[in-house]
């Protein structure tokens, strides 16, 4: 299917591995060009080669924190007007409610809800001047089905959907739409952080903690950043103009919901 999004450009966040890359090559794929962001500056690079000689797009990495002023500075001065705009951050970590203080939820909210909230305000203009723009933020399945080990997350994440949820319909009218994927669980870094924090509280293997959680999910397995990336390609393209606000799940079958 042709996307019919060749020529255009796109600044994704958090790109230089898991799902922000998996974004970033499904985009380069269908004629993106890019402008990516990590805060590692060598794996950062090899990446954007990587994505560039594969697809023969131009890619532009800016190593940063993009969850900091002047990390978003210096993404939007490489890219201040951007087609497509996907928001990715790394989750906070896990954890039990008493273990958080007012310091870890302001980390948390900077991070997972501020932070895409900021970069939206500073392209949504151009966007909507242009008649057309497509925005993608990458927040969590427990913001449908809260995760309780994952509080810091399940708080941050479900602000920043409430934002999307007004916004996007606020924008809409100029060609412009705003959809949150919710993950579940993907065979990133987030997946061995968290298979981890099982291996160590059970005393069992990464193996077995990892075999563990696949058991809960219907479909056995951990979602693949390709597959990821393409939905998240789908919903930048010209064919996705119609959906709007909306969240989707990508967490095979884990949250067993009707809505």
């Amino acid at each position: 299917m042709d996307l019919g999004i060749k020529g255009k450009t796109a600044i994704v966040c958090a790109a230089s591995k898991g799902l922000g890359r998996g974004c970033a090559e499904a985009l380069a794929e269908a004629g993106v060009n890019l402008v990516i962001n990590a805060r590692t500056e060598g794996p950062l690079i090899e990446s954007a080669q990587e994505i560039a000689t594969k697809y023969g797009v131009s890619v532009t990495s800016i190593a940063c924190d993009i969850t900091t002023a002047e990390g978003q500075a210096l993404v939007l001065a490489a890219c201040p007007n951007p087609d497509i705009l996907v928001n990715n951050a790394g989750g906070p970590p896990p954890g039990m409610w008493s273990d958080w203080d007012r310091e870890d939820f302001i980390k948390a909210l900077d991070a997972n809800m501020l932070t895409p909230i900021a970069l939206m305000k500073a392209v949504l203009p151009s966007m909507m001047g242009k008649g057309w723009g497509r925005i993608v933020n990458i927040t969590s399945q427990s913001v449908k089905s809260p995760i309780p080990v994952l509080g810091l997350s399940n708080a941050a994440r479900a602000g920043l959907t409430g934002y999307v949820g007004g916004t996007s319909r606020q924008v809409a009218p100029s060609g412009v739409t705003i959809n949150n994927l919710q993950p579940g669980i993907h065979a990133t870094d987030r997946a061995v952080s968290l298979d981890k924090g099982v291996s160590d509280a059970q005393g069992i293997t990464m193996d077995e903690a990892a075999t563990q959680r696949m058991a809960t999910i219907p479909a056995r397995r951990y979602g693949t950043p390709t597959e990821f990336g393409a939905t998240c390609a789908f919903l930048c393209s010209q064919h996705a103009g119609f959906i709007v606000g909306q969240n989707i799940l990508l967490d095979g079958g884990a949250v067993n919901t009707t809505m």
